[in-house]
């Protein structure tokens, strides 16, 4: 049994056949989602999904690129999900410098407002990276510390492998792992495996051979045969301790948890 730990269910690319592609994922060993918000309107999604479909839960949040429509609305819905629990971590958040869609003093400070918010509720956190590894590193030393968080999509980076790993922070594997010659490969021996998870990121980076089409969570097979042949052990083994590790990545997030 697989889970998918970052799989965008409330894209509008899912609109037409979201229960055909939950059937494929479920009839391919996927049997866990978690659906990240990147605004308001996706994050209110994915809580109506984990309303819907009891093997699907929500993050919510706003990614880097929507940063700049953060306001005390916004926060204050982030804020009532947490509270409640009907979302079980805070994200899709962080910073994105390769695109800038907003200005890089926004992302920051949006940031550092996501990460007080799950401190405050005791969630988990999921982080979106690219092109910012040292600002990156810095804001999670200065308000991560004690968090769980994965560093979702992880593209092999040495400054982030270090961080996250003094953190005690999770690794997402996704797509890239599978792509020829990439840094990632080389580096996955050196994540600790009791902090490895799989991911598609699904609709977007589908790993070989499924290369420049939709990408769908039944794909998540593809990059644990591929990261069981870089560890030297079967896809069984990495689909035990892969789903093991969600739950520990969400173990914190339950009543009573919250830090005041």
């Amino acid at each position: 049994m697989f889970a998918d730990t970052h799989v965008h269910l409330n894209s509008s690319q899912f609109a037409d056949d979201l229960e055909a592609v939950l059937d494929r994922a479920r009839a391919a060993g996927v049997r866990r989602f978690l659906c990240p918000g990147y605004d308001l309107e996706s994050s209110r999604a994915a809580l109506l999904l984990a309303a819907r479909h009891p093997d699907v839960r929500a993050a919510v949040g706003v990614h880097p690129h929507d940063a700049k429509t953060w306001n005390d609305a916004f926060e204050a819905e982030v804020d009532a999900a947490l509270r409640a629990r009907s979302a079980v971590a805070a994200g899709e958040m962080g910073l994105d410098y390769f695109y800038d869609h907003s200005p890089r003093d926004v992302q920051r400070e949006v940031l550092r407002r996501q990460l007080r918010l799950a401190r405050r509720h005791g969630v988990p956190v999921v982080i979106h990276n690219r092109d910012s590894d040292d600002d990156m590193a810095a804001i999670l030393d200065e308000e991560a510390r004690g968090l769980h968080g994965v560093l979702h999509a992880f593209n092999g980076s040495a400054r982030l492998l270090e961080a996250g790993v003094r953190l005690g922070f999770f690794f997402g594997i996704g797509g890239f792992l599978t792509f020829k010659n990439h840094v990632l490969a080389e580096c996955v021996r050196r994540i600790p495996r009791s902090s490895l998870l799989l991911e598609t990121d699904a609709p977007y980076l589908a790993p070989h051979p499924m290369r420049g089409r939709r990408n769908e969570p039944a794909y998540v097979p593809h990059v644990a045969r591929k990261l069981a042949a870089l560890l030297e052990t079967t896809i069984d083994d990495v689909a035990e301790l892969t789903s093991r590790n969600y739950e520990r990545f969400l173990g914190e997030n339950q009543p009573g948890k919250a830090q005041g």
